[in-house]
């Protein structure tokens, strides 16, 4: 059997250690169909010396969950596992560029169709003021540009006040109300072949479609074209050896696919709602190793 690394959170990150176990004996129950057995192994363990990981065929970070609590250590790490080649993917390059969502901005520029954004190191109201005028939105969104699971996430209302933000870049965005009717799109590619599709709705009154806010999913047999035809324009503008990627879209009010966000690094499979329970990446996974992509 073929042994790989799954990284995993950092030990001392509490909030962590009991779900990732459960995610990995879902994830190596479709791994075992292929042969392919998955070591756990810190992401920290290997900041500054990765001959750790050497000895894998594979390094996947998909349980690296929380890089966003040490955003320097993590572009460090990137740093020296593409320095010391290690059989990482998704690449180390677009770990690191994709932990980051001015990412957006650069997709953007390369003609893939995203909410009016605006970044800025200092969040300040005339900032909030500013972009309601632009866009004559109702409500904004604003986050950290490094972040994860809507972490620090908040929605924001025309004469709502905002706390000023300095040495922290923030996003700000228009809210659109269509993730209230029309839910958010997750398309999931594994070796850029389209694997299963899932579509996320907040609860009543909630914004936030993650499932520790209450969202509610569901896979849908027939994926919209709009949504198929963004994603695969994403995946042409990212224009790297990506084994996995997971586009999250949203129709603004004229039906318009928009997107919100490009998840290449540790992105939840939904393989609870996968009809395959991750056959497809698997397959995937091992064409790869195969193939000696990987390794």
């Amino acid at each position: 059997m073929t042994e790989i690394a799954i990284l995993t959170p950092d030990p001392a990150d509490a909030a962590h250690t009991t779900l990732w176990p459960k995610v990995l004996a879902r994830l190596q129950r479709a791994l075992d169909q292929a042969g392919i057995r998955a070591a756990p192994t810190p992401w920290t363990a290997h900041v500054d010396d990765a001959a750790g990981l050497r000895g894998f065929a594979c390094v996947l970070p998909l349980l690296a969950w929380g890089y966003h609590f040490d955003h320097a250590r993590w572009l460090r790490a990137c740093s020296a596992w593409q320095r010391e080649g290690i059989a990482l993917a998704n690449p180390a390059e677009v770990l690191a560029w994709n932990s980051d969502k001015r990412y957006l901005r650069e997709l953007a520029a390369r003609g893939v169709a995203i909410p009016a954004t605006t970044c800025t190191d200092a969040l300040r109201q005339d900032v909030i003021e500013r972009m309601f005028d632009e866009t004559g939105a109702g409500e904004l969104i604003v986050k950290p540009a490094i972040s994860g699971g809507a972490w620090k996430t908040v929605r924001v209302g025309r004469g709502d006040t905002v706390d000023p933000v300095d040495g922290t870049t923030m996003l700000v965005q228009p809210y659109l109300p269509t993730i209230e009717t029309e839910g958010e799109t997750s398309l999931l590619y594994f070796a850029g072949r389209l694997s299963h599709v899932v579509n996320k709705r907040p609860v009543p009154g909630e914004f936030r479609v993650q499932e520790e806010f209450g969202g509610v999913y569901r896979v849908l047999d027939t994926p919209p074209a709009g949504a198929v035809a963004l994603a695969e324009q994403v995946l042409a503008a990212i224009d790297a050896p990506l084994l996995y990627a997971r586009i999250d879209v949203v129709p603004d009010a004229d039906g318009r696919w928009l997107l919100m966000e490009a998840e290449l690094i540790e992105p939840d499979f939904y393989l609870g709602s996968d009809p395959a329970q991750g056959a497809a990446f698997a397959r995937a996974l091992r064409a790869s190793l195969d193939q000696g992509v990987a390794a």
